[in-house]
């Protein structure tokens, strides 16, 4: 059985650099919402979350159920995810965007074992080509992210503002309790 972990947060928290440190010793599962808005702006959009978010977030929920069922397949005792299925509502009530019951049915199916999350920290806050939120935004995103996993049942711990290194001490410990 393996032990599903998401690591989630608001944009702009340090969650990729702590999964990218996490591939050294276990198997990961990147964010892929990046992959899904450079595909878009190769092909002429600019930010297809902003100019249709419900089609971005249904090739979202796509991937990530993919990355969840490729997830089933490895024999890592521990698989990290950068964002989990219930990531996709969350940023939809953000945007108060109404979505099918798809969306919430995929994610009481695919269950993760844990729930860590990462508050935005204003410090090493930075926007880029494909992350255009403020972060005030931000804030905001990280709440409606909140109530999405309380409203699906998860407990969840806030990883504290902290090195990588002890970001990760805190994530391992946090595991294992």
């Amino acid at each position: 059985m393996h032990l599903k972990v998401v690591i989630t947060g608001g944009p702009g928290t340090g969650k990729s650099t702590v999964i990218e440190a996490l591939q050294n010793q276990f198997t990961c599962m990147p964010e892929v919402s990046r992959s899904v808005t450079r595909e878009a702006q190769n092909r002429g959009i600019d930010q297809l979350f902003l100019q249709d978010p419900l089609v971005f977030s249904e090739l979202l929920l796509k991937e990530r159920i993919n990355q969840y069922e490729m997830a089933e397949k490895f024999a890592d005792e521990i698989i990290f995810f950068d964002r989990g299925i219930p990531d996709v509502m969350g940023y939809l009530d953000y945007l108060g965007v109404e979505y099918p019951e798809l969306f919430r049915m995929e994610s009481h199916q695919r269950r993760y074992d844990r729930i860590l999350m990462m508050p935005p920290w204003k410090k090493i806050y930075q926007t880029d080509s494909e992350r255009y939120e403020s972060f005030d935004q931000s804030l905001l995103i990280f709440e409606k992210l909140k109530r999405t996993y309380a409203e699906l049942g998860y407990p969840f711990e806030i990883i504290p503002e902290a090195s990588v290194d002890n970001r990760i001490e805190f994530i391992l410990n946090a595991i294992e309790s």
